[in-house]
């Protein structure tokens, strides 16, 4: 009976409002695998069936509603993985700006329009990266290069007309994937022409602050115990912006001294605008900056295990970073096929025979079972465990490395890289005394990372609960001058087994640094330390242990 709708249900439907109806959808598409499926194959036969025109340069630029309402289509067809049906829309949109003559000045309605768009090429690409299996690589090649001439072509309109060129990071984007796919392509190595830029930090930029800071050692890289977390580039959703304003970001970061930046080969272009960054730094500060990427196997390799698949992996990270990569961190699908050990043991060799490319391993996402048993097999194969550290999520919300993650790490020397631990923003001044949201509503604009944490905190206890403890860390920051989240940020630090706190940094669209780095002047007492606990840890851990199972497991099951 798949086309009966309840005549009432029909009624319903046909009269709720816009931002309603939306609210529904999120409800339904989060019910499961089922659902979301059904959702997305409707929207892609419907987008297949009703394609508008490509609107022509001279309407498309008349007014901010038409160039949203044209963006809007093109997101829709990526966002469904109908990527090759969106490109001809946005290399259309891009062969228009030319057409039309069309200007624009720093800050303007126009240039945030097309930063958009440079960012909507961004994930449109990333996408194309993750499912190009499923298109002819002739039709694959030429889509992305008919994007990749009109980008220049836009580039050359630009410099011609003494206008900022707002797609870099776009075009960056899409010269790396034509490297990636197609390596002996015409335009894998077509450079930008854009003047770029070196970035004005000086090595005495970073005396002062680092004295505040504190360090950690991973193998043979010495870090600050906060890094910059770049997977909020990973989606539109958190805001989107220009390189130069990313650059002024992360410039702002470094200066107060946070120079190591955790990031993943399919979080958009956080590669991209990481190495780009770095390389445009002054020797004497590029060699302070430590870029921590991670290599994620999310399903079944399709070519042999072995030295060379290894090698090639960490290479195209490098080709990304434009150098080395500090920290290489691994993910691997599924605990039952043991090739991950085989990988792992190349990959803690390359740190000795490839010391230019990658300078130490870590784990990503591994519980402690597994992450004992790579140890193990590393010991027995090579007499050391060459694995520094492990990237869990770890807040006073989700303790779960506690209970068997720390004794593995004091075990082999492993420390934890730990995400989550503001856990999407609720645990801030923000939400004290704030009621519960509903975040499947437009008003509330939650982003993906706190629909996530909701989820997380009504598995560790109810919304009374989440405000007692956000009383009580309100209470002991008062004592210290401080903000909420630096008290929670201060209580993961100080667990032995933790070597550093990954905090969400959204580049160009707003900045905590200053508030973050609270968090190095404050020690919480024993006392305190026990207040905080005595609300977030006690009769709530053992019952999200039990729940979700131990680290990672949410991302396996």
């Amino acid at each position: 009976m798949a086309g009966h709708v309840n005549m009432m249900d029909d009624v319903l439907i046909a009269q709720l409002p816009v931002p309603l109806l939306r609210s529904a959808l999120r409800v339904l598409v989060a019910q499961g695998a089922c659902a979301q499926k059904a959702f997305v194959a409707h929207i892609r036969s419907r987008l297949h069936e009703a394609a508008p025109e490509f609107t022509p340069a001279a309407v498309l630029f008349s007014d901010r509603e038409t160039s949203a309402g044209y963006l809007a289509h093109a997101r829709c067809l990526f966002s469904s993985k109908l990527v090759m049906d969106a490109l001809p829309y946005l290399t259309h949109f891009v062969k228009c700006i030319p057409e039309a003559q069309l200007r624009w000045t720093d800050g303007d309605v126009v240039e945030k329009t097309l930063d958009r768009a440079s960012g909507d090429i961004v994930q449109a690409m990333q996408a194309l990266k993750e499912t190009r299996a499923l298109y002819p690589a002739k039709d694959l090649e030429a889509s992305i290069t008919a994007l990749q001439d009109t980008l220049f072509d836009c580039e050359a309109y630009c410099l011609l007309k003494g206008l900022a060129f707002p797609f870099i990071r776009a075009l960056l984007q899409v010269n790396d994937a034509l490297r990636l796919l197609f390596p002996s392509s015409v335009g894998a190595d077509r450079p930008c022409a854009s003047p770029t830029p070196q970035i004005e930090l000086t090595p005495g930029d970073l005396k002062t602050p680092a004295r505040r800071l504190e360090y950690l050692q991973l193998g043979p890289i010495r870090v600050p115990r906060l890094f910059n977390g770049l997977w909020q580039s990973s989606s539109p959703a958190w805001g989107s912006a220009s390189r130069a304003k990313q650059d002024a970001a992360l410039t702002d970061a470094v200066r107060a001294g946070l120079v190591a930046a955790d990031m993943a080969d399919h979080y958009g272009d956080a590669e991209l605008i990481y190495g780009s960054f770095r390389n445009r730094l002054p020797d004497g500060v590029a060699q302070s900056v430590v870029a921590a990427t991670k290599w994620c196997v999310f399903a079944p390799p399709r070519v042999p295990v072995d030295k060379a698949f290894v090698l090639d992996a960490v290479m195209e990270r490098c080709e990304r970073l434009g150098g080395r990569v500090e920290l290489l961190q691994f993910h691997w699908y599924d605990y039952s096929d043991k090739q991950y050990l085989l990988v792992l043991e190349e990959l803690v060799a390359a740190t000795h025979t490839h010391p230019h490319l990658v300078s130490a391993i870590g784990l990503c996402n591994f519980d402690a079972e597994h992450a004992a048993e790579a140890c193990e097999f590393l010991l027995a194969r090579t007499g050391r465990v060459g694995i520094v550290s492990n990237q869990v999520q770890y807040s006073l919300i989700d303790s779960r490395p506690r209970i068997k993650m720390a004794e593995v790490c004091e075990r082999y020397g492993i420390r934890l890289l730990t995400y989550g631990s503001f856990c999407g923003g609720f645990l801030s001044e923000k939400w004290l005394g704030a009621n519960s949201p509903d975040i499947y509503s437009e008003s509330q604009v939650l982003t993906p990372s706190q629909r996530k944490y909701f989820d997380m905190i009504l598995t560790w206890g109810t919304w009374a609960d989440l405000q007692r403890l956000l009383w009580t860390l309100k209470s002991i920051a008062d004592e210290h001058n401080v903000e909420l989240s630096n008290v929670a940020t201060r209580w993961v630090l100080d667990n032995p087994e933790v070597g550093a706190v990954i905090v969400g940094t959204r580049l160009g669209v707003s900045s905590n640094v200053d508030s973050n780095m609270n968090v190095f002047g404050l020690r919480l007492t024993e006392e305190e330390s026990r207040r905080i606990e005595d609300v977030a840890i006690k009769g709530h851990l053992d019952k999200v242990y039990e729940k979700m199972g131990d680290c990672g497991h949410e991302y396996r099951h």
